[in-house]
């Protein structure tokens, strides 16, 4: 019987481990902190509970009465908050865990190093003493799964307590006066959007020349429009210098071409990406490549070492939970021998503020930047039937084809909903499907889907109820 090791209980980990246990492999897998990795204890899943009571709190605040309900006043709870989220956590955690068992998955947990290409070391605590276990597994082949963590930027007083990574953001125990978010990204952003619904004064402050700058430009403008309105300061182009303790909390300095300025803020954010954990495995021991800090593999996620693989954030590509959990699903199905890749042109971007943003396939520019013949198709959610009734008329979906063959290269959302309908993008854009085939498909009425369907018709000025 094949034997794998996993090292890490991530959304690459796990559902490796399951997979291969699916395919008849004895598979172990080996977790230093937590199983669920980032995605389930530490980032999608904690923040989206937050994120939810903050589109219950903004429909309170600006829908209850064009909606038909008065309401004297309401208490947003943020410690009954954290507690729910713990809750939500705790349940899909030991769901993971259960599902490990139910594959006869062997878990274990502790810090696993390699001895060499066919053994690990795994380091663990003995809670009955003061004492350190140690294990040696055998194996066929390797999975690293070891995931990502915060980067922390080198500014001068960064290293002060009150500044802090998304680690602690979804931790803290009271709701601070003041917030300063270094980093207008989806994290940035969704962090804004949960903090300002809570009564926080918050500013971002994005180096480049947009927030969410990975995404189509047309649909991030709404958010930005959104969160202006809702009281956050954005400044793009500008960098941060140092930060500072003052007497009122903490002092950003900040430059642009506009000059220099000071956000002062009881918090400091940190939100300027991930970068791979893998200092801790050892891998010079069997050679394993690395990249500026990230394990080299090829497209069946196969390292350097034809028996080790590497999934998941720990090999620097698209740091997505659902990227994750596919290429540990090809690492696996490869060392089976079957037959299995993944088409990068069909992950789903996804912000989940309100509006919600979702991307898929090629921006508008990245198009053009390529050569194609860009034909465009644009539908407003304001005259949507469906985001009416929701009262979330703020957005758009638009569509990117190519002119000469009618072939859709990429979707663009903002609006309710968005982060669910574009996998009909991802299906389309893996289907090389095209804006005729779009448009014959009958969409369900009323429907936000609908507008993925009017989008459609517009790229050919067709678009039904849309004023010419």
């Amino acid at each position: 019987m094949m034997k794998i090791v996993i090292l890490g209980g991530g959304p690459g980990g796990y559902v490796a481990a399951i997979r291969a246990a699916q395919l008849g492999a004895e598979v172990t897998l080996v977790e230093n902190k937590y199983l669920g990795g980032t995605c389930l204890n530490v980032g999608c899943i904690p923040t989206k509970v937050l994120l939810h009571t903050t589109e219950l709190i903004d429909a309170l605040e600006n829908d209850a009465k064009e909606l038909g309900i008065t309401i004297s006043g309401y208490e947003a709870d943020w410690t009954k908050l954290q507690a729910r989220k713990t809750k939500i956590v705790k349940k899909l955690v030991g769901g993971v865990n259960g599902l490990l068992k139910n594959n006869n998955v062997t878990k274990i947990m502790g810090t696993g190093v390699f001895l060499n290409d066919h053994q690990i070391k795994v380091v663990t605590d003995n809670q009955d003493a003061a004492s350190k276990a140690v294990t040696i597994i055998d194996f066929d082949f390797a999975i690293i799964a070891s995931g990502s963590k915060p980067v922390i930027p080198p500014i001068p007083g960064s290293d002060h307590p009150d500044v802090i990574t998304s680690d602690e953001a979804l931790s803290l125990e009271a709701v601070p006066e003041s917030m300063c978010i270094i980093g207008g990204g989806v994290i940035g952003c969704e962090f804004a959007s949960v903090y300002n619904a809570f009564g926080c004064k918050v500013t971002i402050i994005e180096m480049l020349p947009e927030i969410v700058a990975n995404m189509d430009h047309d649909i991030v403008k709404p958010l930005k429009a959104k969160l202006l309105k809702e009281g956050v300061e954005i400044f793009t182009r500008t960098k941060v210098e140092s930060i500072q303790a003052g007497p009122d909390g903490l002092a950003v300095m900040t430059s642009s071409e506009a000059g220099e300025k000071v956000v002062t803020a009881k918090k400091v954010l940190l939100s300027v990406g991930r970068k791979p954990v893998i200092d801790s495995l050892e891998l010079n021991t069997v050679g394993v490549e690395t990249v500026r800090g990230a394990i080299k593999v090829n497209q069946k996620m196969q390292t350097n070492k034809r028996n080790i693989y590497a999934v998941g954030d720990c090999n620097g590509g698209v740091m997505l939970a659902h990227v994750a959990s596919a290429e540990g699903i090809v690492a696996v199905e490869t060392i089976m021998g079957i037959k299995s890749q993944i088409d990068f042109k069909t992950i789903p971007y996804c912000v989940y503020t309100k509006p919600e943003l979702a991307s898929v396939g090629l921006t508008e520019d990245q198009a053009r930047d390529l050569g194609y013949d860009v034909k465009v198709g644009n539908f407003p959610m304001a005259v949507n039937g469906k985001a009416m009734i929701m009262g979330e008329t703020s957005g758009l979906v638009k569509y990117v084809t190519d002119a000469a063959t009618g072939e859709i290269l990429g979707l663009h959302m903002a609006g309710p909903r968005a982060t669910d309908l574009i996998v009909e993008g991802a299906l389309a854009i893996r289907l090389e499907a095209t804006v005729a085939e779009l448009m014959s498909t009958i969409h369900a009425h009323p429907t936000v889907g609908e507008a993925l369907m009017e989008a459609a018709h517009a790229v050919k000025g067709e678009a039904i109820h849309m004023m010419r």
